[in-house]
């Protein structure tokens, strides 16, 4: 845990200037390519960004949520690739294991993390079960020491380049709903395990999704992730953070489409004069100063009061909805303020406009998010 505000300060810094001097001038080549270049990979292991969040004792930064959400904001100023890249190491693929493993498992899996060296992935949606998690189909059934496991999962992030799943199965196939599924730690290298071809995507190019296919994979009993019956619970433990995640992520896009469109405005030239300078536009800048402001300021707060150890389901859920809502509508705006333009591959506007789009579908859609609100006003209210 950072302990001193220098420290956390040298720590921003460092990542701001990477991010402008590495990664902003290699977005162009990683949308092109589809990757992000090995230095670039292995720049990202030196400043410890797979393990912001594992603590130290397990080789990581341990930072606070707060912390860590600092950090994010500002490494999303460049393409949001190079965040989903480290993003599952630092969120849904090691917090299964952090909050719900043995010591064993922690010792086996969250050191190689925090390095960089070994990727999570979080697999749960399937081709019949996104939002509505707990009706997934896959079976891990017991016999003896191992789980066998048949299903596909669907929309796997970093599931080409990952080392370890955290896998949901329904381990009581009598069981309906979210009280007959588990969570796993499985291993990518076992036998049975098949990945499909990388998903053609709108946008997110560097950043690799693909089918993961289980047929009869023999993963062992030790691989359980505390107790069968549990992994709706532990997935929806690890959304929450997950969403606040996506929230810092919206707020540094947001941020950086501000940035592009406010010198783009200051530099274009129309009657005579800097689009600046011309009230609609302005109005557009000041409206996503406002709301990247807003989203910046409730995703912080909701930050500390989870490391506070408070509840934040509902204000997690908040926080995701309106700070993903509000970077597509920034990002709708940047395109409008730079015009012709803005639709043209030259300006990485048009990239973000796209690549931003993904905010409001995964972790829980923006409807979910809803969901997840109004009916946690509903249990909470006092009358």
């Amino acid at each position: 845990m950072i302990r001193d505000q220098n420290t956390l300060n040298g720590i921003l810094e460092a990542v701001s200037r990477f991010v402008r001097e590495r990664l902003v001038p290699a977005e162009a080549e990683v949308a092109e390519q589809d990757a992000i270049p090995d230095d670039i990979v292995a720049d990202m292991r030196s400043l410890g960004l797979f393990g912001l969040s594992i603590p130290e004792e397990y080789g990581g930064m341990g930072l606070t949520l707060e912390e860590e959400l600092e950090v994010i904001i500002r490494l999303a100023h460049a393409s949001p690739v190079f965040r989903s890249l480290v993003g599952t190491n630092n969120g849904i693929g090691s917090k299964a294991i952090l909050y719900s493993g043995n010591e064993d498992q922690k010792q086996r899996y969250l050191p190689p993390m925090a390095r960089g060296e070994l990727i999570g992935s979080f697999a749960l949606t399937e081709p019949e079960a996104g939002s509505d998690a707990a009706s997934l189909k896959t079976r891990a059934i017991r016999h003896g020491d191992v789980y066998v496991v048949n299903g596909g999962k669907r929309y796997i992030s970093n599931a080409p380049q990952a080392g370890v799943f955290t896998l949901m199965a329904r381990t009581d196939p009598d069981e309906p709903g979210a009280a007959g599924v588990s969570c796993f730690a499985v291993d990518a290298d076992l036998d049975g395990i098949t990945l499909g071809k990388p998903d053609r995507k709108m946008g997110m190019a560097g950043s690799h999704t693909c089918d993961v296919i289980f047929q009869d994979c023999r993963v062992p009993a030790g691989a359980l992730l505390g107790s069968e019956g549990e992994g709706i619970r532990i997935a929806m433990q690890v959304l929450d953070r997950g969403r606040l995640m996506v929230a810092a992520a919206s707020v540094g896009a947001a941020e950086r489409l501000l940035r592009d469109s406010l010198r783009y405005a200051e530099e274009r030239r129309q009657f005579g004069k800097p689009i600046a300078e011309q009230q609609l536009v302005q109005a557009m800048l000041a409206d996503a100063r406002a709301e990247s402001y807003a989203a910046r300021s409730m995703t912080l707060d909701a930050a500390r009061r989870y490391d506070e150890g408070l509840p934040v389901t509902t204000d997690a859920a908040c926080c995701k909805l309106f700070a993903s809502e509000m970077v597509g509508r920034v990002a709708d705006r940047a395109v409008q303020i730079h015009g012709g333009a803005g639709y043209m591959r030259d300006y990485r506007v048009e990239q973000f406009y796209r690549d931003v789009r993904l905010f409001r579908l995964f972790e829980g859609t923006s409807q979910i998010q809803q969901l997840v609100i109004a009916r946690n006003l509903r249990k909470e209210a006092a009358w």
